[in-house]
């Protein structure tokens, strides 16, 4: 597959299916991830539930947890089964309960493992298997230590790393703090695609503008934006039209209508409509009525039985569907 410039973050308890469908009606070709699932939740559990999506969420990869080689290149195989575009290895998630697992960053203290897992996954797949990462966990921090990571995990198969430019610490801060606390350092994965300019290297972490993707994009092949698109997803739209010229991008009103059929349909098979409207909260942000369509959403869209007519009520008593003045 040709890979995008651009991709949206895997977030747990955020990018699930709703979330996805609404981002790629705003951006037809940023790159989307699923949220982490963790190998043995698709071996035990329902696959369907887990691992099915529309295919208009097309370039979509899926993000395993895990670090047993064998399960992790069973689940791979069945995810390659369910047409996703790319499979991704997180080794970047500090939450105490992934750690608990062996599995998110503290897999950067075994780059020896990590490689033996994806070499499990490229060995029985045929789409790209990538790794997620951070720039150094705990006190294991100094560029050597990524270096030697990149370079193991690199010979067993992986050609692509998402890295995020902080480092992660496993006790002591929140999975919320490890986002905010620990400073950003894109200067060391500048440095990582000067030593390895076979790879593609991707930038994550504290993007938020047009300049901030410039600036990265003049150091590394891509970017990926993380809680930006969530408190302002029409920023997409901003992206889309920028780095991806071959399709009209919609103004927020038209994609709110695109999203209509979608929005039905789910209601018909039993979705709530509060588990896809909370996705649409930020749509409007910056625009005069966003805090009015904010709030009638939040109070309306939870009540049983509700469907489209919620989100229409929002517009109206917001007046975001007037004309300009």
């Amino acid at each position: 597959m040709a890979y995008p410039l651009i991709s949206v973050a895997p977030m747990m308890d955020y990018t699930d299916r709703h979330c996805r469908y609404f981002m790629r009606v705003i951006a037809p070709d940023v790159q989307l991830y699923t949220e982490m699932i963790t190998a043995s939740a698709i071996l035990k559990g329902d696959k369907d539930h887990l691992l099915q999506f529309d295919d208009k969420e097309h370039p979509l990869v899926l993000q395993l947890g895990g670090s047993e080689p064998d399960d992790l290149a069973a689940a791979a195989r069945i995810g390659e089964d369910f047409g996703y575009d790319e499979i991704n290895l997180n080794a970047g998630c500090p939450s105490p309960r992934v750690s608990k697992g062996r599995f998110g960053a503290c897999l950067m203290l075994e780059p020896e493992l990590t490689a033996k897992c994806i070499a499990a996954m490229s060995a029985v797949i045929s789409i790209p298997v990538t790794v997620k990462c951070r720039i150094g966990v705990d006190h294991q921090d100094n560029y050597d230590e990524l270096y030697a990571f990149i370079e193991k995990v690199k010979t067993a198969g992986c050609r692509s790393f998402i890295i995020h430019a902080r480092k992660a610490w496993l006790k002591g801060l929140s999975p919320k703090e490890n986002r905010e606390v620990p400073p950003l350092h894109y200067e060391t994965v500048w440095q990582i695609k000067k030593d390895f300019p076979e790879l593609r290297i991707i930038t994550n972490g504290g993007i938020k503008s047009l300049e901030d993707i410039d600036k990265q994009l003049l150091n590394v092949d891509g970017v990926m934006i993380g809680r930006e698109a969530c408190s302002n997803p029409y920023f997409l739209a901003e992206i889309q039209q920028k780095y991806f010229h071959h399709h009209t991008v919609l103004s927020r009103l038209e994609v709110l209508e695109s999203m209509f059929p979608y929005i039905d349909s789910q209601i018909q098979k039993g979705v709530k409509l509060a588990s896809i409207s909370r996705h649409l909260l930020g749509l409007f942000q910056g625009q005069r009525g966003a805090a009015a369509w904010r709030r009638h959403l939040s109070q309306h869209a939870h009540c049983a039985g509700v469907g489209i007519e919620v989100i229409k009520q929002a517009l109206y008593s917001s007046q975001l569907n007037a004309p300009p003045v």
